[in-house]
């Protein structure tokens, strides 16, 4: 699903060039990304630690 709007808002954009499984690709490491920074939020939360500027 988040493949399919990710091709869409690039279509939007005029970017024609990736396929389907490069949106897919995309996609997957994002979500990793986002994990990898909701998983910093949380442990900050727990320790008490302020955010990095």
């Amino acid at each position: 699903m988040l493949a399919k709007l990710l091709e869409s808002e690039l279509a939007a954009r005029g970017v024609k060039s990736l396929a389907a499984s490069d949106c897919e690709q995309i996609v997957e490491r994002l979500v990793e990304q986002i994990n990898d920074i909701e998983l910093g939020f949380a442990a900050r939360n727990v320790t008490g630690k302020p955010e990095p500027e």
